[in-house]
C-alpha cells in the first residue's frame, strides 16, 4: 500500500529517523541538527526500499527554508538592516570576493582544476547558510544582539549577491568555453546584470511600498474574525505565496522572498503573534531541510577522497572564518565581534548546493565536486557549534597576550547620538511615537529624572537624541528593544500613542520583570478604558485630553 503514498512514507522516514538521531545527539550534548544530518545520511540508502521520494523531500525542505527565512524577517526589522548596512554590505562583498579568488586559485594551482571548475569551487565556498546561522543564533539567544544582526544582514547581502551570480553563470560558462554556441559579449553580460538588479530592486520596492500597506490591512481583517486557525493560515500563506511570487515573477530566490515577507509582517502590530503561531511549523520543516542535506551525501567520497574532504573542511571552517574576521577587524569593530562573525560564517549550506548543481548543468564542473561540497558542508554544520564555543576563550587569550587586541577591544561602533546600545538603568520609561510622548520625555528630563524613551518614530528619535536624551529606536512590542531597558530599576512607565494590542503586549512584558512598576497609559478613546481595565484591573492610570473631551461630550448628550 505504501507504494502509492510517497508523501507519507517520506514524512515517516524523515521525521522518524530525525527523532531518533536528534534525541541521541541531545543526549550526547551535541546540537540536534547534527542528529538530523546523520538521519539523512542513514535514510538515503533505504529511501527507495520504502518508496520515499528524495525529490519530494527536497521540495519539503525548500518550504522549511522559506519558513525559516520568514522567521528571520520577523526578528529582523528594516531599521535593523539599515543599522548594519555600513558593515554588512561592504563586509559581505569583500568576503565573497576574497573567498572566490583565494579558493578558486587554490583549486586551479594546487589541484590543477580547470578555470570553470575552480570558479564554481570558489563560489560554493564563499556563501554561508542562513538557515544554519539562524539556528545557531537562536540557540544562543544572540539573534537580536548587535553581532547577530550584523551576521544576518551579512548573509542577506550574500543571498542577493548569489542571486546575481546564478543569473550570470550561463554567460560566464560560454566565455569559459564550457557551453556550445557563440559566447556573449560584455554588453550582453552588462545587460543581464542590470536586469537582475532591476528585478531585485523592483521586488524589494513592491514589498516595502505596496505589501507594507496591504499586509497589515489583510491581517487586521483576519484578526477581526477571531479565528486562530485563519490567522495561522494567513501567516503561512504570506510566507509561501510571497516567496513563490518572488521566484516566479522576479526570479529572486524563495529564501530572499520569504525573508522580506517576514520583514513586512515584523513592522505590523501582529508580529509577536505571527512569530508564535508559525514557530512550530518552522521547526518541523527545518528538520526536513537538514535531513534532505544528509540524503544528498554520497558517502563513498569520504572513503575515496578523505584528504580532499578534510582540506575543504579546513578551508570552510578556518579559512572563511579568518577572512570574515579580518574584514570585520579592518572595518574597526572589536576583536570579539570579529571572532563572532567569523564563527557565524564558518559553514556552508543551501546556496552552495544550488551553485554546484548549476555548475554541473552548465558542464563547468563534474558531479564529484557536489559530493565533495556536500560532505564538507555536513561536517562544517556539525562542527560549527564548536566555533562559537571557542570565541570567549580565544578572545580572553588575545586580550591577555597582545596589546593590539586590547586596543581593538575598546573600539565601539558609533551609534546615533543619544541612542541606547546596552542595558541602562532608568527611573522613567516613556514609550510612544506621538507628540505627547515627546512632551512627557522633556518634562521628566527638566525635572532631573533619568528617562529612557522607546519609539519607532525615526524623526522623533533623532530629535530626542539631539536633546541628549537616551533613546531606543524600534517597535514597542519588540521584546529585544524593551530588554535594553533595566526594567527592574525603573519606577514608572508612560505609554502614549500605542494601539490597545501593542500597549497590552508592552505592559505584559513589563509586568513579567517588574510587577510593582507604576504604569500610566494615554489613550484617546473611551472604549479602550474598559479594555485596559479588563486586562489590568486597578493597575493602570488612564489619561488623555481627547479622552476627557469624549467623556464630556457623552455626559452632555
Amino acid at each position: 500500500m505504501h507504494a502509492s503514498l510517497p508523501l507519507i512514507t517520506t514524512f515517516a522516514l524523515a521525521f522518524g529517523l530525525a527523532l531518533l538521531f536528534g534525541y541521541a545527539a541531545e543526549r550526547l550534548k551535541s546540537p540536534a541538527l547534527v542528529g538530523y544530518l546523520l538521519a539523512g545520511i542513514v535514510a538515503s540508502p533505504y529511501a527507495g526500499l520504502v518508496n520515499a521520494d528524495l525529490w519530494l523531500a527536497s521540495q519539503l525542505a525548500e518550504i522549511g527554508v522559506m519558513l525559516l527565512m520568514f522567521g528571520v524577517g520577523l526578528h529582523f526589522s528594516i531599521d535593523d538592516l539599515m543599522r548594519v548596512k555600513a558593515i554588512a554590505v561592504p563586509g559581505a562583498l569583500m568576503q565573497m570576493i576574497s573567498a572566490i579568488a583565494l579558493w578558486g586559485c587554490f583549486a586551479f594551482f594546487v589541484w590543477d582544476w580547470s578555470a570553470a571548475s575552480s570558479l564554481i569551487f570558489g563560489l560554493c565556498l564563499s556563501c554561508a547558510s542562513t538557515v544554519v546561522l539562524l539556528k545557531a543564533l537562536e540557540l544562543r539567544g544572540q539573534l537580536s544582539s548587535r553581532n547577530g544582526q550584523i551576521a544576518v544582514g551579512w548573509l542577506v547581502v550574500q543571498d542577493i549577491a548569489t542571486v546575481v551570480i546564478l543569473v550570470l553563470l550561463p554567460p560566464i560558462a560560454e566565455i569559459l568555453g564550457t557551453q556550445t554556441g557563440a559566447p556573449q559579449d560584455l554588453q550582453d553580460i552588462a545587460w543581464k546584470i542590470a536586469v537582475t538588479f532591476f528585478r531585485v530592486f523592483a521586488f524589494v520596492a513592491l514589498m516595502l511600498i505596496v505589501a507594507r500597506r496591504l499586509i497589515p490591512m489583510a491581517l487586521q481583517r483576519i484578526v477581526n474574525t477571531e479565528s486562530r486557525e485563519l490567522f495561522t493560515l494567513s501567516i503561512l500563506a504570506i510566507a509561501i505565496c510571497i516567496a513563490f511570487v518572488a521566484s516566479e515573477l522576479f526570479e529572486v530566490s524563495f529564501a530572499l522572498g520569504a525573508f522580506f515577507a517576514g520583514v513586512v509582517v515584523q513592522e505590523t502590530k501582529f508580529a509577536r503573534r505571527a512569530t508564535e503561531d508559525s514557530h512550530s511549523m518552522r521547526d518541523a520543516f527545518s528538520v526536513l531541510f537538514f535531513v534532505s542535506v544528509g540524503m544528498m551525501l554520497d558517502w563513498h567520497v569520504l572513503l575515496e577522497r578523505p584528504l580532499d574532504v578534510l582540506c575543504v573542511l579546513g578551508i570552510i571552517m578556518a579559512g572563511n572564518a579568518l577572512i570574515a574576521g579580518l574584514i570585520v577587524f579592518v572595518l574597526r569593530y572589536p576583536v570579539k565581534s570579529s571572532l563572532t562573525i567569523g564563527a557565524c560564517l564558518s559553514q556552508i549550506g543551501e546556496f552552495s548546493y544550488i551553485l554546484a548543481a548549476q555548475g554541473i548543468s552548465l558542464r563547468m564542473v563534474g558531479p564529484e565536486v557536489l559530493s565533495l561540497i556536500v560532505a564538507a558542508s555536513i561536517l562544517s554544520i556539525a562542527l560549527n557549534p564548536l566555533m562559537f564555543c571557542i570565541v570567549e576563550p580565544l578572545d580572553r587569550f588575545l586580550l591577555e597576550r597582545f596589546s593590539w587586541a586590547r586596543r581593538a577591544s575598546s573600539r565601539k561602533p558609533e551609534p546615533p547620538r543619544g541612542t541606547v546600545t546596552g542595558v541602562v538603568p532608568s527611573l522613567v520609561l516613556v514609550v510612544g511615537s506621538d507628540k505627547a510622548a515627546y512632551s512627557l520625555a522633556k518634562s521628566f528630563t527638566r525635572a532631573g529624572m533619568p528617562v529612557v524613551c522607546l519609539t519607532e518614530n525615526h524623526d522623533l528619535a533623532e530629535e530626542l537624541s539631539d536633546r541628549s536624551l537616551k533613546v531606543i529606536e524600534g517597535k514597542a512590542s519588540d521584546r529585544s528593544k524593551l530588554e535594553q531597558v533595566d526594567i527592574a530599576t525603573t519606577s514608572m512607565a508612560f505609554l502614549s500613542g500605542l494601539s490597545f494590542d501593542e500597549g497590552r503586549e508592552v505592559i505584559t512584558m513589563i509586568r513579567e520583570t517588574n510587577s510593582s512598576m507604576r504604569i500610566a497609559v494615554r489613550t484617546t478613546h473611551a472604549e479602550e478604558v474598559a479594555m485596559y481595565a479588563e486586562y489590568f484591573p486597578s493597575d493602570l492610570v488612564l489619561f488623555g485630553k481627547e479622552l476627557q473631551q469624549e467623556q464630556k461630550a457623552a455626559a452632555s448628550a
